[in-house]
């Protein structure tokens, strides 16, 4: 199951984590974010222990949305050191993620 990540813990969990982050930026009236979900769950369950991999409710999370310009759900950050280093937006295929996630390895 994936991280519940928020305003309060981003900093902590995303960018000051030692592994690579995926974060997908949702909301429960999205029906695109609802088609993600079950795929970021995949993710997180597959990369256990080498990577961290959450979500992050835009609804109950304005803070972190807006620092990271968030403007359409899904997207989904690939966080590297501290410093986003590649963006999705909109539903693809679980590979696309899962390629993306792997060049931070």
């Amino acid at each position: 199951m994936a991280l519940e990540i928020t305003d309060a813990n981003f900093d902590e969990l995303v960018m000051k984590s030692d592994k690579p982050v995926v974060v997908d930026f949702w909301a429960e009236w999205c029906g695109p974010c609802r088609m993600v979900g079950p795929v970021i769950n995949e993710m997180a369950e597959e990369y256990a222990g080498r990577a961290v991999i959450g979500k992050v409710d835009v609804d109950n999370n304005p803070g972190v949305a807006n620092q990271f310009r968030v403007r359409n759900i899904p997207t989904i950050l690939f966080v590297k050191n501290g410093e986003v280093v590649d963006k999705q937006v909109g539903v693809v295929p679980k590979a696309v993620l899962v390629k993306k996630l792997e060049q931070l390895f």
